[in-house]
Protein backbone atom coordinates (compact mmCIF):
# COMPACT_ATOMS: atom_id res chain seq x y z
CA UNK A 1 0.00 0.00 0.00
CA UNK A 2 1.09 3.54 -0.84
CA UNK A 3 0.53 6.61 1.71
CA UNK A 4 1.19 9.10 -0.88
CA UNK A 5 -1.46 11.81 -0.75
CA UNK A 6 -3.72 9.63 1.48
CA UNK A 7 -5.62 11.33 4.38
CA UNK A 8 -5.13 9.38 8.09
CA UNK A 9 -7.09 10.86 10.96
CA UNK A 10 -4.60 9.98 14.24
CA UNK A 11 -5.84 10.96 17.41
CA UNK A 12 -3.19 11.06 20.82
CA UNK A 13 -1.24 12.61 18.24
CA UNK A 14 0.46 14.79 20.27
CA UNK A 15 3.02 12.55 22.37
CA UNK A 16 4.29 9.55 22.42
CA UNK A 17 3.17 6.66 19.71
CA UNK A 18 0.91 9.03 17.74
CA UNK A 19 3.42 11.84 17.66
CA UNK A 20 5.58 9.13 15.94
CA UNK A 21 2.88 7.99 13.46
CA UNK A 22 2.54 11.43 12.39
CA UNK A 23 6.30 11.52 11.61
CA UNK A 24 6.22 8.68 10.13
CA UNK A 25 2.79 9.00 7.83
CA UNK A 26 4.13 12.50 6.96
CA UNK A 27 7.77 10.77 5.67
CA UNK A 28 5.67 8.70 3.85
CA UNK A 29 4.12 11.32 1.66
CA UNK A 30 0.54 11.27 3.38
CA UNK A 31 -2.02 13.91 4.69
CA UNK A 32 -2.04 13.83 8.27
CA UNK A 33 -5.00 15.48 10.77
CA UNK A 34 -3.46 15.55 13.77
CA UNK A 35 -6.24 15.20 16.90
CA UNK A 36 -5.52 15.83 20.96
CA UNK A 37 -6.56 17.93 23.33
CA UNK A 38 -4.57 20.56 23.76
CA UNK A 39 -3.82 22.83 20.22
CA UNK A 40 -0.15 23.77 21.60
CA UNK A 41 0.73 20.47 21.24
CA UNK A 42 -0.46 19.53 18.19
CA UNK A 43 1.18 22.60 16.53
CA UNK A 44 4.41 21.73 17.60
CA UNK A 45 4.51 18.46 16.72
CA UNK A 46 3.31 19.99 13.17
CA UNK A 47 6.33 22.34 13.11
CA UNK A 48 8.16 19.55 13.74
CA UNK A 49 7.54 18.57 10.56
CA UNK A 50 9.64 21.29 8.96
CA UNK A 51 8.97 21.59 4.77
CA UNK A 52 5.84 18.89 4.86
CA UNK A 53 4.30 20.66 7.81
CA UNK A 54 1.61 22.01 5.01
CA UNK A 55 0.22 18.59 5.18
CA UNK A 56 -0.45 18.26 8.63
CA UNK A 57 -4.03 19.61 10.03
CA UNK A 58 -4.97 20.22 13.58
CA UNK A 59 -7.91 19.65 15.22
CA UNK A 60 -8.41 19.39 18.91
CA UNK A 61 -10.70 16.42 20.33
CA UNK A 62 -11.54 15.24 23.60
CA UNK A 63 -12.58 11.80 23.92
CA UNK A 64 -14.36 12.18 26.91
CA UNK A 65 -17.26 14.43 25.56
CA UNK A 66 -18.41 11.84 22.81
CA UNK A 67 -21.21 14.20 22.18
CA UNK A 68 -18.48 16.13 20.04
CA UNK A 69 -17.46 13.52 17.99
CA UNK A 70 -20.23 13.65 14.98
CA UNK A 71 -19.17 17.61 14.69
CA UNK A 72 -15.54 17.02 14.92
CA UNK A 73 -15.80 14.47 11.93
CA UNK A 74 -18.02 16.45 10.01
CA UNK A 75 -15.60 19.88 10.32
CA UNK A 76 -12.78 17.24 8.83
CA UNK A 77 -14.77 16.18 5.83
CA UNK A 78 -16.10 19.73 5.09
CA UNK A 79 -11.92 20.74 5.44
CA UNK A 80 -10.06 18.31 4.01
CA UNK A 81 -12.85 15.81 2.05
CA UNK A 82 -12.15 12.60 3.25
CA UNK A 83 -10.56 10.15 5.83
CA UNK A 84 -8.70 7.31 4.53
CA UNK A 85 -7.17 5.58 7.58
CA UNK A 86 -7.93 6.28 11.03
CA UNK A 87 -6.02 5.55 14.19
CA UNK A 88 -7.56 5.64 17.19
CA UNK A 89 -4.27 5.92 19.26
CA UNK A 90 -5.60 8.19 22.12
CA UNK A 91 -5.88 6.34 25.32
CA UNK A 92 -5.83 6.48 29.49
CA UNK A 93 -4.20 3.63 31.70
CA UNK A 94 -4.09 3.43 35.58
CA UNK A 95 -1.99 1.94 38.24
CA UNK A 96 -4.38 0.68 41.31
CA UNK A 97 -5.64 -2.04 43.03
CA UNK A 98 -9.27 -3.07 41.80
CA UNK A 99 -10.08 -3.49 45.88
CA UNK A 100 -8.58 0.36 46.45
CA UNK A 101 -10.23 1.94 43.41
CA UNK A 102 -13.49 3.81 43.03
CA UNK A 103 -15.87 3.00 40.11
CA UNK A 104 -15.47 6.44 39.26
CA UNK A 105 -11.76 5.75 37.80
CA UNK A 106 -13.53 2.31 35.97
CA UNK A 107 -16.34 4.57 34.31
CA UNK A 108 -13.45 7.34 33.25
CA UNK A 109 -11.23 4.43 31.58
CA UNK A 110 -14.23 2.98 29.63
CA UNK A 111 -15.29 6.22 28.60
CA UNK A 112 -11.73 7.31 27.16
CA UNK A 113 -10.65 4.09 25.72
CA UNK A 114 -13.92 2.16 24.94
CA UNK A 115 -16.31 4.77 24.51
CA UNK A 116 -14.48 7.78 22.70
CA UNK A 117 -12.74 5.09 20.07
CA UNK A 118 -16.49 3.38 18.96
CA UNK A 119 -17.56 7.21 18.85
CA UNK A 120 -15.29 8.36 16.74
CA UNK A 121 -15.18 4.96 14.52
CA UNK A 122 -18.73 5.31 14.38
CA UNK A 123 -18.80 8.75 13.06
CA UNK A 124 -15.91 7.56 10.56
CA UNK A 125 -17.61 4.62 8.69
CA UNK A 126 -20.26 5.71 6.66
CA UNK A 127 -17.68 8.50 4.84
CA UNK A 128 -15.61 5.16 4.06
CA UNK A 129 -18.82 2.97 3.11
CA UNK A 130 -19.85 5.85 1.06
CA UNK A 131 -16.24 5.67 -0.61
CA UNK A 132 -16.40 2.07 -0.49
CA UNK A 133 -13.06 2.43 0.99
CA UNK A 134 -10.99 2.84 4.03
CA UNK A 135 -9.06 1.55 7.08
CA UNK A 136 -9.64 1.70 10.57
CA UNK A 137 -7.30 0.63 13.46
CA UNK A 138 -7.22 1.09 17.08
CA UNK A 139 -4.55 0.10 19.62
CA UNK A 140 -4.91 -2.18 22.08
CA UNK A 141 -2.51 -3.47 24.40
CA UNK A 142 -1.52 -7.45 25.51
CA UNK A 143 -3.62 -6.78 28.62
CA UNK A 144 -6.80 -6.43 25.94
CA UNK A 145 -5.77 -10.37 25.29
CA UNK A 146 -5.30 -10.76 29.46
CA UNK A 147 -5.95 -9.31 32.86
CA UNK A 148 -2.31 -7.66 34.62
CA UNK A 149 -2.11 -6.39 38.29
CA UNK A 150 -3.12 -2.57 38.99
CA UNK A 151 -4.80 -2.33 35.59
CA UNK A 152 -7.89 -3.60 35.71
CA UNK A 153 -9.98 -0.69 34.34
CA UNK A 154 -7.90 -0.38 31.82
CA UNK A 155 -7.45 -4.18 30.81
CA UNK A 156 -11.26 -4.15 30.70
CA UNK A 157 -11.66 -1.20 28.20
CA UNK A 158 -9.03 -2.90 26.01
CA UNK A 159 -10.78 -6.04 26.04
CA UNK A 160 -14.07 -4.30 25.17
CA UNK A 161 -12.86 -2.98 22.00
CA UNK A 162 -11.61 -6.30 21.09
CA UNK A 163 -14.62 -7.48 20.91
CA UNK A 164 -16.48 -4.34 19.47
CA UNK A 165 -13.16 -4.60 16.40
CA UNK A 166 -13.41 -8.31 15.82
CA UNK A 167 -17.23 -7.61 14.87
CA UNK A 168 -16.75 -4.39 13.16
CA UNK A 169 -14.36 -6.55 11.15
CA UNK A 170 -16.72 -9.14 10.57
CA UNK A 171 -19.38 -6.47 9.51
CA UNK A 172 -17.55 -5.14 6.66
CA UNK A 173 -15.57 -7.68 5.65
CA UNK A 174 -17.81 -7.38 2.14
CA UNK A 175 -17.72 -3.80 2.02
CA UNK A 176 -14.03 -3.05 1.16
CA UNK A 177 -13.30 -1.67 4.70
CA UNK A 178 -10.09 -2.34 6.25
CA UNK A 179 -10.22 -3.26 10.18
CA UNK A 180 -7.06 -3.61 12.13
CA UNK A 181 -6.28 -3.90 16.28
CA UNK A 182 -2.55 -2.82 17.54
CA UNK A 183 -1.20 -4.68 20.01
CA UNK A 184 1.26 -2.91 22.07
CA UNK A 185 4.07 -4.88 24.92
CA UNK A 186 5.62 -2.11 26.89
CA UNK A 187 6.72 1.07 25.03
CA UNK A 188 8.89 3.53 26.19
CA UNK A 189 5.81 6.59 26.55
CA UNK A 190 4.98 8.51 29.40
CA UNK A 191 1.41 6.09 29.19
CA UNK A 192 2.26 4.80 33.16
CA UNK A 193 3.43 8.45 34.04
CA UNK A 194 0.19 10.17 32.56
CA UNK A 195 -2.13 6.95 34.13
CA UNK A 196 -4.39 7.78 36.99
CA UNK A 197 -4.80 6.27 40.51
CA UNK A 198 -7.23 4.94 42.71
CA UNK A 199 -8.22 8.60 43.36
CA UNK A 200 -7.95 10.15 39.71
CA UNK A 201 -4.95 11.79 40.36
CA UNK A 202 -2.05 11.26 37.65
CA UNK A 203 0.64 8.47 38.58
CA UNK A 204 3.71 10.69 38.02
CA UNK A 205 5.53 7.90 37.36
CA UNK A 206 7.68 6.03 34.55
CA UNK A 207 7.63 2.42 35.01
CA UNK A 208 10.58 0.37 35.31
CA UNK A 209 8.91 -1.48 32.27
CA UNK A 210 8.07 0.91 30.78
CA UNK A 211 11.29 2.91 31.08
CA UNK A 212 12.99 -0.55 29.05
CA UNK A 213 10.27 -0.29 26.52
CA UNK A 214 10.29 -0.62 23.11
CA UNK A 215 10.90 3.01 21.43
CA UNK A 216 7.71 4.68 20.24
CA UNK A 217 9.55 5.57 17.01
CA UNK A 218 9.99 1.77 16.67
CA UNK A 219 6.25 0.97 17.22
CA UNK A 220 5.33 3.38 14.41
CA UNK A 221 7.74 2.12 11.61
CA UNK A 222 6.18 -1.31 12.58
CA UNK A 223 2.50 0.10 12.50
CA UNK A 224 2.92 1.10 9.11
CA UNK A 225 4.38 -2.10 7.94
CA UNK A 226 1.30 -3.67 9.23
CA UNK A 227 -1.43 -1.47 7.59
CA UNK A 228 0.59 -2.05 4.56
CA UNK A 229 -0.15 -5.87 4.90
CA UNK A 230 -3.21 -5.59 5.78
CA UNK A 231 -2.73 -7.28 9.23
CA UNK A 232 -5.80 -7.86 11.39
CA UNK A 233 -3.65 -7.95 14.45
CA UNK A 234 -0.36 -5.87 14.69
CA UNK A 235 1.52 -7.65 17.24
CA UNK A 236 4.46 -5.59 18.87
CA UNK A 237 6.18 -6.01 22.32
CA UNK A 238 9.60 -8.21 23.12
CA UNK A 239 10.31 -11.80 22.38
CA UNK A 240 8.56 -12.55 26.13
CA UNK A 241 5.57 -10.62 25.65
CA UNK A 242 4.59 -12.32 23.21
CA UNK A 243 5.53 -15.66 24.24
CA UNK A 244 2.59 -14.52 26.67
CA UNK A 245 -0.02 -14.19 24.24
CA UNK A 246 1.05 -17.26 22.54
CA UNK A 247 0.78 -19.16 26.11
CA UNK A 248 -2.52 -17.41 26.70
CA UNK A 249 -4.26 -18.39 23.18
CA UNK A 250 -2.48 -22.38 24.09
CA UNK A 251 -1.50 -22.78 27.69
CA UNK A 252 -3.60 -20.28 29.72
CA UNK A 253 -3.05 -22.03 33.19
CA UNK A 254 1.10 -20.87 32.60
CA UNK A 255 0.08 -17.86 31.90
CA UNK A 256 -2.25 -17.11 34.92
CA UNK A 257 1.11 -18.13 36.83
CA UNK A 258 3.62 -15.76 34.89
CA UNK A 259 1.35 -12.61 35.17
CA UNK A 260 1.14 -12.77 39.43
CA UNK A 261 4.74 -13.08 39.63
CA UNK A 262 5.66 -10.36 36.80
CA UNK A 263 6.75 -6.86 38.79
CA UNK A 264 3.47 -4.53 37.81
CA UNK A 265 5.74 -1.23 37.84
Amino acid sequence: MNFKNKIVLITGASSGIGECLVYAFIKEGAKVILSARKIDDLERVKNNCGDKKSNCFPFTLDLMKTENVDIFIKNIINKIGQIDILINNAGLSQRSLISETNLGIDRKLMEVNYFGTIALTKAVLPYMLKNKNGHILATSSLVGKFGFPLRASYSASKHALHGFFETLLAENYHNNIKISLIIIGRAKTNISFNSITKTGEPYKKMDDGQEKGILPEKVAEIILKGIKKNKKEIKIGSFGELLLLFLKRFFPFITYKIIRNIKAT
